[in-house]
């Protein structure tokens, strides 16, 4: 069986962790919606932009697979939009529709089990936060009608502690606000939980959270949706957990990815991918 899981939200849903920081995450149980297909996993995963990076899907679908029957996978529905505004996520608007329309399209060939939501940084300035938890009940609301899923559970994050000191910092001035719209959000919706980002880090932006962060984000983000509980402190074995996912094993399939991906970028030639693929058989 396949559960799959909805990303929506901006750039740091989408992610802009730096892909050299971290090892990757190479796993055939761990799939993401392209043409309508399950592809196996790679990242960058919601490729919105050509400065897309790490997320925090892999780790949480890597803390999925830490925990649960290895005969089943875990997919990915990537759809986050980076520097989108609840405005530009209303319900009449493409983003929602184009959120709508794949996981449709994902409710064919998976059960669709969760949504993964991160968003804010761009409706924190002017005031917006006053009508922020309306506007959000209402694009979630639709968004659990259209897909038939009234108790689907809502993983939400808060956002980055440094947002003020970066290079756009004036664009953040109401980010605390923001913040407490989301978390009294979790806590008035059923089936619906918080994640803090207490203490994570960003690029040198201070606008995106760090390859390192994302993973650790992705934790909290499985530990929430596990326990149908809020997460509002760093997880005492967040770190252990991603050492554990990072020296996971590779299989043949995931070896033969990673030459393709290496041979893709120009990192090894092409009579080293042929001697490699060579090995593997």
């Amino acid at each position: 069986m396949t559960y799959s899981f909805l990303m929506i939200g901006q750039s740091n849903m989408a992610g802009r962790g730096f892909l050299t920081e971290i090892p990757p995450i190479y796993d055939e149980k761990i799939k993401m919606l392209r043409n309508g297909r399950w592809q196996m996993m790679s990242e960058p995963m919601n490729y919105d932009r050509f400065t897309s990076g790490i997320s925090l899907a892999a780790s949480f679908a890597s803390s999925w697979r830490l925990l649960h029957n290895q005969k089943d996978d875990i997919a990915l529905i990537p759809c986050a939009d980076g520097g989108t505004s609840l405005d530009d996520w209303s319900v009449e608007g493409p983003l929602f529709q184009n959120a709508v329309q794949q996981a449709k399209a994902a409710q064919k060939i998976s059960t669709l089990s969760g949504i993964l939501w991160h968003q804010g940084e761009s409706d924190s300035n002017g005031q917006k936060h006053g009508l922020y938890r309306e506007k959000l009940a209402l694009i979630i609301k639709t968004l659990r009608e259209e897909l038939d899923a009234p108790d689907i559970p809502l993983i939400i994050g808060g956002l980055g502690d440094f947002l003020q000191n970066g290079m756009y910092g004036q664009y953040f001035n109401e980010h605390h606000e923001v913040n407490a719209a989301l978390m009294q959000f979790a806590k008035d919706q059923q089936h619906c939980y918080f994640v803090s980002a207490k203490g994570l880090t960003a690029n040198p932006d201070n606008i995106h959270f760090n390859a390192v962060s994302q993973r650790k984000f992705g934790v909290r983000y499985f530990k929430a949706f596990q326990e149908k509980n809020h997460i509002l402190e760093a997880l005492p074995d967040e770190d252990q957990i991603i050492e554990t996912i990072h020296q996971k094993p590779l299989t043949k399939n995931e070896k033969h990815e990673l030459l393709q991906v290496q041979w893709a970028m120009g990192t090894i030639s092409a009579d080293e991918f042929q001697a490699q693929v060579a090995k593997l058989s």
